[in-house]
């Protein structure tokens, strides 16, 4: 066994924190999340600083906000025009990685590429012809030498796939539930049955990335459902600030019970992931997270999806787990999405080769227990490529959540929620504490500084 840590990052897509058993807010059954989470240190304050697929991945593999690594939002044909996807020239952390001498897998969505257009080959263009789904080439992959991904596609019950030396016409199409259909390519992928899948003397770093508990929500198996019993959606979304009027509240409404159901069924799998590291011998000398990229609002507030800077879409989980190396307890350590890049590979004992330019900042300190200088913000943003100088900006802290939007022609509006004593942000606070409004807008215009945004040159 190599003495360099292996790695193993699982992130579903759309799983809001509070969809967790052990977090004691919805009524979701977890019971493997549940057990890792004592074995596990949970950080209660991870923030999805631009909720939405795209930037969160750029921001896990580069260490850089949206306006530096160029990802700004959904990478799709409508955005192609403003290069809105991951440069195949930027250092990512399976760059680093590989060369460090690292086997690495990608397993499940990627959604990091402009989208292929030979449609025949995949998805093709949606019914408002939109084209997402993409062929992802060898040369940008960033030193995922074993592959079996797709770009974006949601049809969970028959995902499609491209293995490691698949041409784009060479799609492998799937009838099986896609979470489960990945889990059993990961755990072939840890078992290594010989040396099939990575080089058995080399550590590895595992990326899986499931499509469930993102919609379409009423892609899931009977067998999930079905363990919730005869609770209504109404039983189940019982958190106070759920509305089930509007477009959002009717969406709840009807799959509520389906979106905690996949989650249910993505523990389930994910169990059968660390038994297979167990069984395998390597559970003492990998490093597990689980995380997502993004949260749900699922009827809070009236809404369903993310992008927002409600806690349902901005707060995501993480746990993460190294024995003998990382405490099992809870921290509300403020933890951004670039910031995973540096600290893991601190981590793995890579920090040396944390890139220069790098945004995030190595927290590893504070996961090994030090004592460390911990952020007192982290940044929200929500913006897009056609009008990168406008949309919103503001900061979560322990306390407060804090936003400004901005609209051409249109004054600043302030948002602020007071979130120890309003925890389910019912109220704006902001006309009513200026001195708090005007600490936050100083806090945020040093995150814009930070990371280049143009925000502040618009006025």
């Amino acid at each position: 066994m190599s003495a360099q840590p292996n790695l193993l990052f699982v992130f579903p897509d759309e799983l809001r924190q509070h969809a967790l058993g052990f977090m004691n807010q919805d009524p979701v059954i977890t019971p493997h999340l549940d057990r890792f989470s004592t074995e596990s240190l949970v950080l209660t304050h991870c923030v999805s600083n631009r909720p939405v697929c795209s930037p969160y991945r750029a921001m896990l593999l580069t260490g850089k906000y949206p306006h530096a690594n160029g990802v700004l939002t959904n990478c799709n044909s409508n955005n192609m025009v403003y290069n809105n996807y991951l440069d195949a020239s930027l250092t990512c952390l399976p760059d680093i990685l590989h060369h460090a001498g690292y086997s690495q897998g990608y397993i499940g969505k990627w959604h990091l590429d402009p989208p292929s257009d030979q449609h025949e080959y995949t998805e093709g263009p949606r019914s408002d012809g939109i084209v997402w789904d993409s062929y992802t080439t060898p040369d940008r992959r960033h030193g995922f030498d074993f592959w079996y991904s797709y770009g974006c596609c949601d049809r969970h019950f028959n995902p499609h796939y491209w293995p490691t030396d698949a041409a784009i016409n060479e799609r492998i199409d799937i009838e099986e539930w896609s979470v489960k259909h990945e889990t059993d390519v990961a755990i072939n992928y840890i078992q290594n049955a010989d040396g099939r899948h990575r080089d058995p003397d080399k550590p590895f770093a595992l990326v899986i990335s499931h499509n469930p508990p993102h919609m379409p929500f009423d892609q899931v198996p009977k067998q999930y459902v079905d363990r919730y019993g005869d609770a209504t959606n109404e039983e189940l979304l019982n958190r106070p600030n759920v509305r089930f009027e509007g477009e959002g509240g009717g969406v709840a409404k009807i799959h509520g019970k389906n979106y905690f159901a996949a989650v249910t069924g993505v523990d389930e799998q994910f169990g059968r992931i660390l038994q297979c590291l167990r069984e395998e011998g390597l559970d003492e000398n990998t490093i597990v997270v689980f995380t997502s990229d993004h949260g749900e609002m699922m009827g809070s507030h009236g809404r369903y999806g993310k992008s927002v800077w409600y806690d349902e879409s901005l707060l995501v989980p993480f746990l993460i787990r190294w024995p003998d190396h990382i405490q099992p307890g809870r921290d509300d350590l403020l933890l951004s999405t670039p910031d995973l890049m540096p600290t893991l590979l601190a981590l793995m004992g890579l920090g040396n080769q944390i890139p220069d330019d790098v945004q995030g900042t190595d927290l590893s300190g504070a996961f090994l227990g030090h004592d460390i200088n911990r952020p007192a913000s982290a940044l929200y943003l929500d913006v897009h490529p056609a009008h990168p100088a406008e949309g919103k900006r503001g900061v979560r802290t322990h306390r407060y959540t804090f936003v400004i939007e901005r609209e051409s022609g249109h004054p600043d509006r302030y948002i602020l929620h007071d979130n120890q004593e309003d925890p389910y942000q019912l109220r704006n606070v902001a006309g009513e504490q200026p001195d708090v409004v005007r600490e936050l807008k100083d806090e945020t215009h040093r995150w814009l500084v930070k990371t280049g945004d143009p925000w502040d040159r618009s006025r």
